[in-house]
């Protein structure tokens, strides 16, 4: 199967306003959590699906355990982890030798070469449906409605998001605003 991708514009830049450019985004297909990755481990070795639980328990503790001991931990064929650190509060010449407030941003991942080959053996293709929002500004939205209640006395949510093209997320944000707005 293919990854589907649709393309998002990017933020516009101040020294060039009117260039638009684009980058690639991932529809992704799905999530594999841990008992699918259990079974798929299991069936390919000769550890059960107990010890396989077991290893990954237990590397998850070890590598918490580097990790916060400030070590990267690296993990054949698979990369690179190490913990990242951000300011609490802004760090200037004068304050840099003081007690800083300091805390864990993240955890930073690099891959392995081998997994970044084995990944890219890829097929990418463009999804046939947009799965962002079309950008309508509130005079188009109002538009819409105003053609839309014509022929319906209501709106629901979903019939919202597919009249102007628009995420879940997105049509809340403008159906909360229209009922803010009477």
């Amino acid at each position: 199967m293919a990854i589907l991708f649709d393309w998002y514009e990017n933020p516009v830049s101040p020294d060039q306003p009117k260039k638009k450019r684009f980058h690639p985004r991932i529809a992704y297909n799905g999530q594999v959590d841990t008992d699918e990755m259990r079974s798929k481990i299991q069936s390919r070795c000769t550890l059960n699906e107990v010890d396989v639980t077991a290893v990954l328990d237990a590397l998850s503790q070890v590598m918490g355990e580097e990790l916060g001991e400030g070590r990267q931990v690296h993990l054949d064929g698979i990369g690179f982890f190490r913990p990242n650190l951000v300011s609490t509060e802004p760090v200037t010449e004068k304050t840099k030798y003081k007690n800083t407030k300091v805390k864990l941003k993240g955890i930073v991942y690099r891959p392995d070469q081998a997994l970044l080959d084995e990944v890219g053996r890829i097929k990418v293709q463009r999804t046939k449906f947009p799965f962002h929002s079309a950008r309508l500004t509130v005079g188009e939205i109002d538009a819409l409605l105003t053609e839309y209640f014509v022929t319906h006395d209501f709106v629901l949510r979903k019939s919202f998001q597919l009249l102007c093209g628009m995420t879940q997320t997105t049509a809340n944000r403008h159906l909360h605003r229209l009922c803010e707005e009477g």
